[in-house]
């Protein structure tokens, strides 16, 4: 087949996704429906043949998500934290609120008791300085510290839930009346005046916790190797979630894999290895919520349980051929009867239009990389003729091999050498020693050892006996 360039240089690359995957045309035309439909889909085949890829083209085409999930405090019942979700328009409507509560003012507008106690003003001389310091700069007297000792510790500023330091004092307001303020400090030292009705509405606002939130990718990949990375968990806490010392419920929730998969795509990569979680992973899909509940009996938080946490995602499985068995036929079953489930071809025909794709290929992972140069015309005819060796070898077939971890290890590997000489491109000449190089181990102990038997007593220092007219 000709190839139409000198260089991987000029061949142009693609910004869809969907035209970056190599050899799988009929998946990638079930895959561009997928999140318009919003279906579920399994993928069958062996590694490194583009499974992952499919999953995040079908996630590149999503909207950006819509809502934000926050856990909200429960005054009634700690232990039953309440879902909220807000759309971008309310998160603002929200933040826009906060602004509005309180007003700034620097130490100098402050009572002069206020900023004592704030460790802004020095008792001795009055002198201003930064509250980080504790010395006065302009008398050397300490600032905080007072000579008496009872007065020391009923001024101190209360200090509240968010580590701010609160002092209170009134002031005079029309008809003799007096109106409560509060200052606030942070450990900026940033002061805000508050009025009583503008603390009491701050206070009585929800505390929350955002599990989900809004700008998040559309495309989360789990391994599924433990429930709590899957279905999420509540945080011990060894304090059992006491008042003063230890952390609120609310704050101790935390989202699994389905909850951070809402509006996107859920992938999960050797699906069998799943085992019995696969049937959380089941009842999610058809509910499309999932409780959040402690999974460690010894834990402050088993007792814990937040229902109704929205987990609305487009699936995409993936497992080996012989692995299927292991996938549960009620799994299969919802897939089927929302989705598709495709076999993933392995090889492709050796003719002008696959010789381009493979072409395109090695160009993107050269890109992919981008710490290796780019191949010139004789390492590509050299990555061809290794990918046309490893169909033939693994699957008995004439044409280009889809396996293509296999072949994007050896591109790498080449792209290394040639660093290393510092060469320009990647020429024959890396290609062929990568080759070399790149056998796998098993190949390597029988070019070594010359046959199993040696390389399996190689770690122990067996001796094969011999057999002779001195051992009969």
């Amino acid at each position: 087949m000709k190839i139409n360039c000198e260089s991987t240089r000029e061949i142009l690359i693609p910004k869809d996704l969907f035209e970056r995957i190599i050899g799988q045309d009929e998946a990638v035309e079930i895959a561009k429906m997928i999140p318009f439909q919003r279906r579920h889909l399994l993928l069958v085949g062996p590694p490194g043949t583009g499974k992952s890829m499919i999953a995040q083209a079908i996630a590149s085409v999503l909207p950006r998500p819509r809502y934000e999930i926050s856990v909200i405090d429960n005054p009634q019942n700690s232990e039953r934290p309440i879902i909220e979700i807000r759309d971008e328009k309310q998160i603002k409507s929200d933040m826009n609120k906060k602004k509005t509560l309180g007003k700034i003012v620097t130490p100098y507008e402050i009572p002069s008791f206020v900023a004592e106690r704030f460790g802004f003003r020095c008792r001795r001389c009055g002198g201003f300085s930064s509250h980080t310091e504790f010395i006065c700069p302009h008398c050397g007297a300490e600032k905080i510290r007072s000579g008496n000792i009872f007065e020391k510790y009923s001024q101190f500023p209360q200090i509240n839930e968010s580590g701010k330091m609160r002092v209170a004092t009134t002031r005079r307001i029309a008809d003799g009346k007096e109106e409560l303020l509060i200052y606030e400090r942070t450990n900026e030292g940033v002061v805000t005046l508050f009025t009583a009705d503008e603390l009491k509405e701050i206070e009585t606002q929800k505390k929350r916790n955002v599990i989900v939130p809004l700008n998040r990718s559309t495309f989360v990949q789990a391994s599924g190797n433990t429930e709590t990375e899957l279905l999420g968990d509540i945080r011990h806490d060894p304090y059992g979630g006491h008042p003063h010392l230890g952390t609120p419920t609310y704050m101790r929730v935390v989202p699994g894999a389905v909850h951070e998969a809402h509006e996107g795509v859920l992938f999960i990569d050797e699906l069998s290895t799943l085992k019995e979680t696969q049937r959380f992973l089941l009842t999610a899909m058809q509910e499309k919520t999932f409780p959040i509940v402690g999974h460690n009996p010894m834990s402050s938080g088993a007792a814990v349980r937040v229902d109704n946490v929205p987990c609305d995602f487009i699936f995409v499985g993936a497992t080996n051929i012989n692995d299927l068995k292991y996938v549960i036929p009620p799994l299969r079953s919802r897939i089927r009867g929302d989705g598709y489930e495709i076999l993933i071809n392995v090889y492709m025909p050796e003719n002008q239009e696959n010789t381009n794709k493979m072409l395109q290929f090695i160009a993107q992972e050269i890109e992919k990389d981008g710490r290796i140069p780019h191949a010139a015309k004789g390492a590509i005819e050299e990555f061809l003729k290794e990918s046309k060796r490893i169909a033939k070898s693994i699957d008995g077939v004439s044409g280009y091999t889809l396996r293509l971890r296999n072949l994007s290890g050896l591109i790498k590997m080449s792209g290394d050498i040639a660093k290393m000489e510092k060469s320009e491109l990647i020429e024959r000449r890396h290609v062929i020693k990568a080759i070399q190089s790149a056998k796998p181990i098993e190949d390597q102990l029988r070019d070594k050892y010359g046959n199993w038997w040696k390389t399996e007593t190689a770690d122990y220092g067996i001796t094969k006996p011999k057999v002779g007219p001195e051992t009969a």
